[in-house]
């Protein structure tokens, strides 16, 4: 038995829920579960498991050290449930698409809103087979999801520094998925954005202001020459646990026209209970001429696979590779923000 067995049974376990948007509570306990006894030396592991005292652990309940006792010698048993209940992809239809991804330029981290390290999700979107993952935690205005202050954000940079020197070639790009304000600016400093290598920016504040002024805001952003993607255009919530929410109004022909003058590149929102842009505004972005980011949106390692839904979208329309901006190797996608 190493050590790697138990943790890693429990961390798979956490990212097999994630994937299903499974209840929080339930993966918290197999994450700290993971982290505690990753933090025991394999000898005293081995002992606790064989004594039967993983539980005198704090942060480890009777169902995690079960899971930690039985990795020691076989697959256990709730993974395996899940291994046998989880659809690989999450949905069909993307597979070629999914094929041309090469990162991922909405990812969020416990620097904000997250729930797992900037680490864990680079380590988990090397495992999808992905190249690079744009880091882009919130900004100031967005106080409920932990936005990151100028001072927060040049912090998370060094940080992002460090890791790329460890994970090479796979690169972390920084970046932020910056507040679309009221007025259409933009929530962080513009010398702070320039330095990033790549800006997200979405409206999270007064989705129901009426259809000219919303019109207005996203149009001034997307002529802001430091936003590189509009992410999640109407703000619409379809299904989960925040409820249902019906997408802003706003005149989508003048915004998408205005993101194809501009070269921003139109947000296709893979999480299941945003799907954003609807359908019908998808196809109209498409018939534009619109650059599209296919993103996750994901605040947990095992929701970067939600990607799998924007990539179905976007095979289903018919949208070309030369198209996508993160099906670029990272050297032309930088090149395209003008970062390179």
């Amino acid at each position: 038995m190493e050590q790697r067995g138990p943790v890693a049974a429990l961390e798979r376990i956490a990212y097999l829920l994630e994937r299903e948007l499974g209840e929080p509570h339930r993966i918290r306990a197999y994450r700290r579960a993971a982290q505690r006894l990753a933090a025991l030396s394999p000898d005293e592991l081995r002992q606790r498991i064989a004594a039967g005292t993983l539980t005198e652990l704090p942060d480890v309940g009777p169902k995690t050290a079960l899971v930690a006792t039985q990795a020691a010698g076989r697959v256990p048993d709730e993974l395996a449930r899940l291994e046998a209940a989880a659809p690989f992809p999450l949905v069909p239809g993307g597979e070629v698409v999914r094929g041309w991804l090469r990162g991922d330029l909405h990812v969020h981290s416990d620097w904000s809103d997250g729930t797992a390290s900037i680490e864990a999700m680079a380590r988990a979107a090397i495992g999808s087979g992905h190249s690079y993952m744009c880091l882009s935690d919130h900004s100031p205005s967005l106080t409920v999801a932990r936005g990151l202050t100028t001072a927060r954000l040049r912090a998370q940079l060094d940080v992002v520094a460090r890791l790329n020197a460890e994970l090479a070639p796979f690169r972390i790009l920084s970046g932020i998925e910056v507040d679309i304000l009221e007025d259409g600016t933009l929530d962080q400093d513009d010398d702070v954005l320039a330095g990033l290598d790549v800006v997200v920016a979405s409206v999270h504040s007064k989705l129901r202001m009426p259809r000219d002024a919303m019109t207005r805001r996203l149009v001034r952003a997307v002529a802001n020459p430091r936003v590189d993607v509009l992410g999640h255009v109407t703000g619409r919530l379809i299904t989960g646990g925040r409820g249902q929410r019906p997408g802003s109004e706003f005149d989508a022909g003048l915004v998408f026209e205005a993101c194809a003058r501009f070269g921003v590149a139109v947000e296709i929102n893979s999480r299941p209970e945003r799907l954003d842009p609807p359908t019908r505004l998808l196809a109209l972005a498409d018939e534009l001429g619109c650059l599209f980011a296919i993103d996750s949106d994901a605040h947990a390692p095992g929701q970067l696979d939600f990607l799998d839904h924007g990539a179905a979208r976007a095979q289903a329309r018919g949208i070309p590779r030369d198209r996508i901006v993160n099906a670029r190797e990272v050297a032309d996608l930088l090149s395209w923000t003008g970062r390179g």
